[in-house]
């Protein structure tokens, strides 16, 4: 499978690390989207970051392996268009993490700010809504 997934995730206190050739980061308590995509395979990717045991690679195994952040849900599409930077772009608002997982394309952002997870995941829905993607959640998912 294929397509474009958006990792909705909490994070439980603010904090400051270091994020790669990104620099230091300040992440606020609340709730992010991170929009992604794999066009090998969308299972093996959302297994990756669902899992803390990994060797760090890309931006968001910085955020994601940390004690206090999980991955609240995972919403995605198996569109075979690549969506994942117009589904960024139309997410990116002032408390998106700028440079954040974009270091290959010309997005601002793709880690995205939340005060909640109801507003995060409505933010998504509507944006996959708008392109017309067929939504699905991790719940769809044999992982």
């Amino acid at each position: 499978m294929k397509g474009s997934y958006c990792l909705i995730i909490r994070v439980e206190k603010l904090s400051y690390f270091n994020v790669g050739s990104l620099g230091r980061v300040k992440i606020e308590s609340g709730c992010y989207v991170y929009v992604g995509s794999a066009f090998k395979s969308l299972e093996a990717r959302i297994r990756r970051h669902l899992s803390r045991d990994k060797k760090i690679h890309w931006h968001i195994d910085y955020l994601l392996t940390q004690s206090y952040v999980r991955v609240e849900d995972v919403i995605f599409t198996a569109d075979e268009r690549r969506l994942e930077c117009l589904i960024s772009k139309a997410l990116e608002n002032p408390g998106s993490i700028e440079g954040f997982g974009c270091s290959d394309c010309n997005c601002k952002s793709h880690l995205h700010y939340y005060k909640d997870i109801e507003a995060a995941k409505n933010a998504v829905l509507n944006v996959m809504g708008e392109l017309g993607a067929e939504i699905m959640f991790l719940k769809d998912l044999n992982l």
